[in-house]
């Protein structure tokens, strides 16, 4: 696994755990997997807070699949993520509609700073 920082802080009874790293940790589903049982393992957190650098830029490109495939995984192991960064500069329609449906679902959301991830998966 990838050197990141992980912090936890509790909200509304909700343990959240924010990952911050300077490496891309999630490239595929696989990793995606590791990533997911490692942060619950050491956190015991199903919330989860990380910036978009730490996600492969592929996964932003739909066409790859690899977006669904990870989003998948956080679904079916029944964990919450919040992907904190600026998304404006991105063209595709596809990718600006799944941003739209995901921050109106209760799973994954796309959203610019820390706070309001928090805000986010404390709420739902």
């Amino acid at each position: 696994m990838k050197k990141m920082n992980i912090k936890t802080l509790e909200r509304n009874n909700t343990l959240i755990a924010i990952i911050q790293s300077e490496e891309v940790i999630i490239t595929d589903a696989q990793s995606a997997l590791d990533f997911i049982m490692s942060i619950n393992y050491e956190t015991g957190s199903r919330h989860i807070v990380i910036n978009k650098s730490g996600i492969s830029e592929e996964f932003f490109r739909l066409s790859t699949g690899i977006a669904g495939e990870i989003l998948q995984k956080f679904i079916n192991y029944h964990m919450k993520v919040a992907i904190i960064g600026d998304f404006s500069h991105y063209t595709s329609k596809p990718l600006k509609d799944l941003i739209y449906e995901s921050n109106h679902g209760k799973d994954t959301f796309f959203v610019s700073t820390e706070d309001e991830a928090v805000e986010k998966l404390a709420s739902i």
